[in-house]
């Protein structure tokens, strides 16, 4: 009896050791492409610099708005656009909000535009957020899944790439940007005109 025992004992640890085996490295795969998706430490800690490679073509970036419209940035072309990943629940997104807002108001005769993707929020909240700014729902992608921000490689919320007039890449930034930041890196692309 005590033979059946062991036997039975060695075929089911056997089997859990195969079961583990085949399912630790979908596991590890899972958490990996789950970290390369899902938001980080919404700005604490993450790394500074741009989530798409400097000189790059902007990703695509299309899809329903947060007013249900629809956004393409193709149709940007010959603006400098600020892409900024965020969200309603991140705190440092709602940190920067304001100083975002502000730039695209200052600048916009000048052809800077904002651009958002609201990354993995729900809908009521987000316009929340963006009525209580200023913000325009209509220039906001809604991403509820975070294919779009993985798309343009944001490793945590949130997330700002600087688009130029041609499409390209020209700086970025995980973490909450100043409107120094800002003011830095968009003004040059600018057409002269009032400051």
């Amino acid at each position: 009896m005590g033979t059946l025992r062991r036997a039975r004992s060695r075929r089911t640890s056997g089997r859990r050791r195969r079961v583990l085996l085949g399912v630790l490295p979908a596991a590890v795969l899972l958490a990996v492409a789950g970290a390369a998706v899902l938001p980080g430490r919404s700005g604490e800690g993450a790394p500074a610099g741009s989530p798409v490679p400097v000189g790059s073509a902007a990703p695509a970036l299309r899809g329903p708005t947060l007013d249900g419209g629809e956004l393409d940035l193709a149709d940007l072309r010959g603006h400098v656009v600020l892409v900024n990943v965020w969200a309603a629940w991140c705190a440092p997104c709602r940190e920067e909000m304001p100083a975002l807002v502000a730039a695209q108001r200052r600048w916009h005769d000048r052809g800077l535009r904002l651009v958002g993707i609201n990354s993995r929020d729900g809908v009521r909240q987000a316009r929340e957020l963006l009525a209580e700014v200023g913000g325009d729902p209509a220039s906001s992608v809604a991403d509820p899944d975070g294919l779009l921000s993985a798309a343009w490689g944001v490793p945590g919320l949130p997330a700002t790439v600087l688009v130029d007039a041609d499409g390209r890449v020209a700086a970025g930034h995980v973490g909450v940007v100043t409107e120094e930041w800002i003011r830095a890196h968009a003004e040059p692309l600018l057409p002269a005109g009032a400051r």
